[in-house]
């Protein structure tokens, strides 16, 4: 089979590898969605190596949902059968760690840890060969494409809404209405969360208001740390979640956190510079939530049915494989809502 590689500066080649066969404990996957990640642009704008082979890259894609096609030797049936709607959790690791076993193999040592598109073959590919512990089950109210953003993008806010312990009765911001802000947006709003949500462009602002969001906030036109206190009677919020990887964003972040408030921090590119005496005066917890563990991707996936939440609704754009040049120079531009590849 063909499957996709990045190979640095904006550019894209498809590698042949053999078809996946399942060994001991194993399962191959017939993708049917395959999600494109913000993670995903930095190896696509990575400087090229010209010293990697094409043989040696590994296929992109960490957001897999799709069907087992085949099932290796000792994989009961009570874990996959051949049929089954299947999402992967895209880490694997020892299996025996404190860590692994709590559901958080991505925490796992890293001589130990196996990332799906980062050291091991991705869904961006016909199919895919997986350990049978990485599938969680896809509801039939969910469709593919729902079940690939539940496997990163929308699990990842469903983490750091875990990791924040918000509440129904809280206000929560938002900085940044990409894939996994937006999700945060319509996630906590369905838990019954105040949200203000915060982005530069005008259009996923018009979404967030369709998702859910109670108030709306572009830093180009005002100082989002005051129209944040402004919005709070002067106390600031008590959540705030910072997707977008701008360090702007993440200042003023800490800048509108009210006293006792907590601050998440998801998006990666952005660097802190913290004043400590201002934060310890607020009592202020500064976290990082890093994707989310097994039971939380499961978690999201029965909320989403519970609440009758339409994921498809995340997706701006979709497309087939052989259309991969057209979509990374689409969702390159990090203008659109969620994408896939769909088989």
């Amino acid at each position: 089979m063909q499957g996709l590689v990045f190979l640095g500066d904006r550019r894209l080649a498809f590698v042949d590898v053999p078809d996946p066969v399942p060994g001991p404990g194993e399962v191959v996957v017939q993708i049917k969605a395959s999600g494109l990640c913000g993670s995903d642009l930095h190896p696509y704008r990575a400087p090229h190596d010209p010293t990697l082979p094409l043989e040696r890259r590994v296929i992109g894609g960490h957001e897999p949902a799709g069907i087992v096609a085949a099932v290796g030797p000792d994989v009961p049936a009570r874990v996959a059968r051949v049929g089954d709607r299947v999402m992967v959790h895209h880490y694997h690791g020892c299996t025996v760690c404190r860590h692994c076993r709590g559901g958080w193999p991505q925490l796992c040592r890293p001589a130990d840890r196996i990332v799906y598109s980062g050291n091991a073959h991705g869904a961006h590919a016909p199919s895919m060969r997986v350990p049978a512990s990485t599938l969680l089950p896809l509801h039939d109210g969910l469709s593919f494409e729902a079940g690939a953003a539940i496997a990163c993008g929308t699990g990842t806010a469903w983490g750091a809404l875990e990791r924040l312990q918000l509440r129904g009765n809280e206000t929560l911001a938002v900085f940044g209405q990409g894939p996994v802000g937006l999700s945060a947006t319509l996630l906590a709003a369905a838990q019954g969360a105040r949200v203000v949500a915060i982005d530069i462009d005008d259009e996923r602002l018009s979404r967030a208001n369709e998702f859910g969001a109670w108030a709306t906030i572009n830093p180009r036109r005002v100082d989002p740390a005051q129209a944040l206190r402004e919005l709070t009677c002067g106390e600031g919020v008590e959540a705030l979640l910072e997707t977008s990887g701008s360090s702007a964003a993440a200042a003023s972040a800490l800048g509108a956190v009210a006293v006792w408030g907590r601050v998440c921090m998801v998006g990666i590119g952005a660097t802190l510079s913290l004043e400590m005496r201002a934060l310890l005066d607020r009592q202020v917890t500064v976290m990082t939530s890093y994707t989310m563990s097994t039971i939380g991707q499961q978690r999201c996936a029965e909320f989403a049915v519970e609440r009758g939440l339409d994921l498809d609704r995340l997706f701006t754009h979709r497309w087939r494989l052989d259309q991969a040049d057209e979509a990374y120079r689409v969702f390159d531009s990090q203008a659109t809502g969620k994408a896939a590849f769909l088989f």
